[in-house]
């Protein structure tokens, strides 16, 4: 994606924390010379060399599967917290604009046999009912429930290229107080979210 150079994220350690955060991505690849877009949790993990991968799985009634061929290049996209920027929160006379961050990861993708498969959807129920207040765990449900699995594929994405795009009013820097208070007074996740992310690349700087 186009990324003006100062908006480019290039701390790794970072722009992972997001993508495990906002795992609910969208996988994307070519069926029968069409772009395909399927909205699925992809996971990052690692292989068993210790290399950054994504994990998902989607339905085998979702033809876009029968195109992932070994290989193939995919693109994934991760988006975070948007908001609508007014300049009227500027000291001088500026156009309004979006602030946003999102991550596109590019990689190779390749099918996973049943016993992947499985434990990747172990890892997932895992992570998402730590919260629960009473969590279920695949080991507690019945072979007849757990039969579902056979209607869907599992995948890897092995990680080529990671590009991050973090939108927050850099160069304004003296407007920041304003843009981040007006933001917090909106009721917005998105406002909120960037308005947060605003002070902790601030912080950061000090």
């Amino acid at each position: 994606m186009y990324i003006p150079q100062h908006y480019i994220n290039e701390n790794l350690k970072e722009v992972k924390e997001f993508i495990i955060n906002n795992s609910f991505g969208i996988l994307i690849n070519y069926v029968g010379g069409k772009p395909w877009a399927t909205h699925i949790p992809l996971e990052l993990d690692k292989d068993r060399n210790g290399n950054d991968i994504l994990v998902g799985h989607i339905a085998k009634a979702n033809p876009q599967w029968k195109y992932f061929v070994e290989d193939t290049e995919v693109l994934c996209i991760f988006n975070g917290p948007h908001t609508y920027v007014s300049s009227s929160w500027y000291a001088e006379e500026e156009v309004p604009t979006w602030n946003y961050i999102a991550v596109h990861i590019h990689g190779k993708i390749k099918i996973q046999d049943e016993q992947a498969l499985m434990a990747s959807l172990h890892k997932l129920v895992d992570k998402y009912e730590r919260q629960s207040e009473k969590p279920i765990s695949l080991n507690n449900l019945s072979k007849n429930t757990l039969r579902q699995v056979k209607g869907v594929i599992g995948f890897e994405i092995h990680i080529k290229e990671i590009q991050a795009a973090y939108k927050l009013s850099q160069g304004r820097e003296h407007d920041h107080p304003k843009i981040i208070k007006e933001l917090e007074k909106r009721n917005t996740s998105g406002g909120h979210g960037i308005a947060e992310a605003m002070k902790k690349s601030k912080n950061k700087k000090k």
